[in-house]
């Protein structure tokens, strides 16, 4: 029954309030992510930007949101859209990511604005304060819900399942597997079998490393991610920009085939519309617009001027959805095969395009995506952490910590079944509040839209 509910609730309900209504407030705010996008870039490079004192800064607060979005979903979620839709779902996600990115401004603005403090006097924010701050106590009720959906919907069932599934694909073997005396030692002591005892030992290690981040709480994270984002996109680019320079004949072709196949109507309306969805989808699901995560990560931060925080806040999806799968998209359509990949696994097409372009690629991009899989768990650690002090308090909150870190072990090893069904469905959960939530107060954001490039104070959010 969890499965049906998750099915249902996250295909076209998600897929039209995320889209549907992103498309609205793009239309509503004057399309701020296209006209302010210079404006945003020179924010970025501003000293204020990145002034934090002891708490965090603008920047490590977009830094941080990259990280828990640039993800597996980068990788093997543009490798599916691209087998379900063709080069042409590449377009669409490009459209959704522009889309994406004026909501991720009404949530930089809007978390900005009702932020409120905690008891040390660090700032803290989040889709729940802009719910029970900006709508009043009658709705109360959705804040609640967004918390609990963000306490389970944060927990990084899919990253450490799958970055478990792709180091065992990788480097284990059965033969090798029976060899090793400590997973033959653990395995003949437990009655497991070899296979489930090494995903116990990559769980165990995860865990540890996720542990020695998260319980430095938000400041620690932002640094990790302050420097961990621009080296894992960087090693990315120069992968793909090898791939490109090394098969640069072929590329004008594919960019024709990414424009052309966008609006192929040769199998009629339905299926262009099928392509679009298919593009349009993937790069929300990747991206986390509308879903309020990014509210969280961006109320930490110790600027106080909405019209900033929401300028650098709507770089993220042009950062992940725009520029990361793009690459994404480059490096699989000059070399791997999307016609034949039938039932191949996302990330297999991805890591058979490397190897095949690139000596060792699967390895590379292997380490590429150890890198993303861990920044993404290093943020969601922190979201969850919120939602839980928001429902129990602070004092409490410290117990989500571990009970977040246990279940990457758990998850390292257990099938996904019923799992992801419950964390799509959590997913969904905190999406519809933060939807809600930002167009019931899209005026506001209108208002603080206005103040951009005028020397009038944008507005501040109220008393803590």
């Amino acid at each position: 029954m969890i499965t049906t509910v998750a099915d249902f609730l996250c295909g076209y309900p998600l897929f039209i309030l995320l889209i549907g209504g992103g498309f609205f407030l793009f239309f509503y705010s004057g399309m701020v992510s296209l006209r302010h996008l210079p404006t945003a870039m020179k924010v970025l490079k501003d000293k204020k930007s990145r002034d934090s004192g002891n708490q965090i800064s603008s920047v490590q607060a977009l830094a941080s949101v990259v990280a828990a979005t640039v993800g597996m979903g980068n990788i093997a979620g543009v490798a599916i859209a691209l087998v379900m839709g063709g080069p042409g779902a590449i377009f669409w996600m490009w459209i959704s990511a522009l889309v994406g990115m004026s909501t991720k401004f009404h949530e930089g603005v809007l978390t900005t604005r009702y932020k409120t403090s905690l008891p040390d006097g660090s700032p803290t924010g989040g889709t729940m304060h802009i719910i029970d701050r900006g709508l009043g106590s009658r709705w109360h009720w959705l804040a609640v819900t967004f918390a609990v959906a963000g306490m389970f919907g944060t927990l990084c069932i899919m990253n450490a399942n799958q970055l478990t599934e792709a180091i065992v694909t990788t480097f284990s073997t059965p033969a090798w597997l029976s060899d090793s005396h400590i997973v033959s030692h653990v395995a003949t002591a437990s009655g497991w079998s070899h296979e489930s005892i090494f995903r116990l030992l990559i769980g165990l290690t995860i865990a540890a490393v996720v542990t020695a981040v998260v319980i430095g709480g938000v400041k620690r994270i932002a640094h990790i991610a302050t420097w961990l984002v621009p080296f894992m996109v960087g090693i990315y680019f120069v992968s793909v920009f090898y791939i490109v320079i090394t098969h640069i004949t072929e590329v004008p072709a594919v960019m024709k085939s990414i424009f052309a196949e966008a609006f192929n109507l040769r199998a009629g309306w339905g299926a262009l519309a099928g392509i679009a969805i298919i593009g349009a989808r993937r790069a929300a699901l990747v991206n986390d617009a509308g879903v309020g995560t990014a509210t969280i990560m961006h109320g930490a931060s110790t600027n106080t001027n909405p019209a900033r925080e929401g300028l650098i806040a709507m770089l993220g999806p042009g950062i992940d959805s725009g520029f990361v799968c793009t690459l994404t998209a480059l490096a699989i359509l000059l070399c791997g095969d999307i016609e034949t990949a039938g039932g191949i696994k996302g990330l297999e097409i991805a890591m058979n395009a490397f190897d095949k372009a690139i000596p060792g690629g699967k390895y590379l991009l292997m380490l590429i995506v150890l890198c993303f899989a861990l920044s993404s768990m290093f943020s969601y650690s922190f979201y969850g952490q919120r939602c839980a002090a928001y429902l129990g308090g602070e004092k409490r909150a410290r117990y989500y910590t571990w009970f977040f870190i246990i279940t990457i072990v758990i998850f390292a090893v257990v099938p996904l079944g019923i799992a992801v069904g419950v964390c799509d469905l959590f997913y969904a959960l905190m999406a519809f509040p933060t939807m809600i939530t930002l167009i019931l107060l899209r005026k506001e954001v209108k208002r603080v839209i206005g103040t951009i490039n005028t020397k009038a104070p944008a507005p501040r959010g109220k008393p803590a």
